[in-house]
């Protein structure tokens, strides 16, 4: 009496699996090329028994070329004249395909092709628990990762918020802000360090984790550990607030080629901030102590968005420290650059009242001073002006 193959259909049409490891044999005796291939094999149901009148079929994939055969009342096949090629096998019951896998065959071999879906059926359930507890220990291991990066991204933003208070005090006062500052971001450095080693290299959030840990790096003036960081960030997740952060940190390191290059990756990738990303790169390059090779980012600031006062009187500020003076008898003479006057006075202009409108005009005043000449004797050329903060 022939059983019924239909037990195991349901099975069989999940599964679309290899038979070249653990299920099939062949020789490796060197034959003739124009060869054909043989494959015997038996078929078993989800209960283990064999099962006859299933319909199996060779499709050659790249000539279309069917070779078929049919179990036989013991569960049995065989299909001699198989060309070597690529192949789709099909095994079809009552008209309707239950299972399909792909063979490759080389000329003249001798391939056995036993299918048992009891055990395809055993090994697909252990392999659903294992796929089941993986994905529970990944949801676990998510929630902790995130109670800690939530932890460091509270105490990143404590830390910004303390500095900003720290920045608005003369220097002489911050004493009292220094330890909650140095608490807050020392947290925010383990919190999110720790949050980095709990997720996974491929994991969508790695880029996120890895530019916060890289604004904790660089609150706390450790630049070389930011822009390793930030350099890992956008390689995770290339984004434009992530290089013009690496840009501001390889600026502070002095590695000035490096930083262009990330500020004009994120001027590539968000063109409508482009005066920020020239801007921050001027600050980087003038802070350095490189002020001359501010000047070009900075008119290309102000050429990117000519209504931001800080971008004028930064550009106002780096031509004066860069005027050269000359010898007139006892007087040393300044020699003021082209458009210096001219970028004081757009700053005044576009800030009347605020910081950047005061700082130019004292600016303006040190110049209407000089005009007269220094004595060589008394007096040396002005020390350099110290640019604002640039705005990210």
């Amino acid at each position: 009496m022939k059983r019924p193959i239909g037990v195991f259909r349901l099975v069989a049409l999940a599964c679309v699996l290899s038979f070249v490891a653990g299920m099939g044999s062949m020789s490796s005796a060197q034959v003739p090329a124009q060869e054909p291939a043989r494959v015997t094999g038996e078929l078993r149901d989800v209960a283990g028994n064999l099962s006859p009148g299933v319909t199996v079929t060779f499709t050659n994939t790249t000539t279309n070329q069917i070779f078929d055969t049919v179990t036989d009342g013991q569960g049995r096949f065989a299909r001699s004249g198989i060309p070597a090629g690529n192949y789709t096998v099909t095994l079809t019951f009552n008209r309707e395909v239950v299972y399909e896998t792909i063979a490759v065959l080389a000329a003249g071999q001798e391939m056995v092709l036993n299918i048992n879906f009891k055990e395809l059926q055993a090994q697909q359930e252990a392999d659903q628990e294992s796929a089941a507890k993986a994905a529970a220990e990944a949801r676990a291991k998510f929630a902790a990762m995130k109670v800690r990066f939530d932890a460091g991204l509270a105490a990143l933003e404590q830390a910004k918020a303390t500095r900003m208070q720290m920045d608005r005090l003369p220097r002489d006062q911050r004493a009292p802000l220094q330890g909650e500052f140095t608490q807050s971001s020392g947290t925010a450095l383990t919190e999110l360090s720790a949050a980095l080693e709990g997720i996974s290299p491929t994991d969508a959030n790695r880029g996120l984790v890895l530019a916060r840990l890289g604004e904790a790096y660089e609150l706390t003036e450790k630049y070389e550990d930011a822009a390793r960081t930030y350099q890992q960030a956008v390689a995770s997740k290339p984004d434009a607030p992530s290089y013009n952060n690496l840009g501001n940190s390889l600026a502070r390191t002095g590695k000035v080629d490096e930083a262009l290059a990330a500020y004009q990756k994120a001027i590539e990738l968000d063109p409508t901030n482009t005066a920020v990303y020239w801007r921050n790169f001027a600050v980087g390059l003038y802070n350095s102590g490189r002020i001359k090779e501010s000047l070009d980012p900075l008119k290309k600031a102000t050429e990117a968005d000519p209504s931001n006062a800080q971008a004028w009187y930064l550009l106002g500020a780096a031509l004066v420290n860069t005027m050269e003076f000359k010898q007139d008898g006892d007087n040393m003479m300044a020699v003021i650059q082209p458009g210096t006057i001219e970028a004081y006075q757009k700053a005044i202009q576009l800030d009347p009242g605020g910081p950047y409108a005061a700082q130019a005009q004292q600016g303006l005043e040190a110049l209407q001073a000089m005009g007269v000449g220094i004595p060589t004797r008394q007096g040396q050329r002005p020390a350099p002006a110290r640019p604002a903060p640039a705005r990210r």
